[in-house]
């Protein structure tokens, strides 16, 4: 059973920078594509960001654009959101998420596992 455990959220305001970490349990992390999702509450779950097992393709959602950097450690068996600019609608719990197959997704519904979030603030 693969586990992961985010951290790094917190409180920043508006222009700032915060950098989310997701580690995964386990001895095959190369075998899997990573996804970074975010809900504000009272909205759904929405794609931020993906990354393919081996790092070579990212993803990410228009509104994050030229903002977030998806990147990943496979020697550390982390996924990493660098977050610049942020703003206060970024504001959400972010969720990192694994899909068993080299090249990721778009869809919550096709990752397997899912950490457990970690809350983003952003004040104006």
């Amino acid at each position: 059973q693969t586990q992961l455990v985010e951290s790094g959220g917190g409180l920043v305001q508006a222009g700032g920078s915060l950098r989310l970490s997701c580690t995964a349990s386990g001895p095959t992390f190369t075998n899997y594509a990573m996804g970074w999702f975010r809900q504000a509450p009272g909205k759904e779950r929405e794609f931020v960001s993906a990354i393919s097992a081996r790092g070579g393709n990212t993803y990410y959602a228009d509104s994050v654009k030229g903002r977030f950097t998806n990147s990943r450690d496979n020697a550390k068996n982390t996924v990493y959101l660098q977050m610049n600019s942020l703003k206060p609608e970024d504001t959400a719990v972010y969720y990192c998420a694994a899909q068993w197959r080299p090249y990721s997704s778009t869809l919550a519904k096709e990752y397997a596992y899912w950490g457990q979030g970690t809350q983003v603030t952003v004040s104006s």
